[in-house]
C-alpha cells in the first residue's frame, strides 16, 4: 500500500508525530518515504484534513 498527501494537506504535523516509522518527510504537502513506510495507516487515521490517500 502506498500513501500520498493531497493538496488539502495543511502540514499540521499530526502524522509526523504519529508515524511509528518516521516515514513522513516535511514539505507542503507532506511526503511519504516509501522506503520507510510499513502501510500501518496511522497517518490516514489522524489526519484532520483527510488529506492522506491510500493507493493500491
Amino acid at each position: 500500500m502506498t500513501y500520498v498527501f493531497t493538496a488539502d494537506c495543511t502540514a499540521c504535523g499530526a502524522c509526523l508525530l504519529t508515524c511509528p516509522e518516521h516515514a513522513i518527510a516535511v514539505g507542503l504537502p507532506l511526503l511519504v518515504r516509501e522506503d520507510r513506510c510499513t502501510s500501518c495507516g496511522e497517518c490516514v487515521e489522524v489526519c484532520p484534513a483527510d488529506a492522506v490517500l491510500e493507493l493500491a
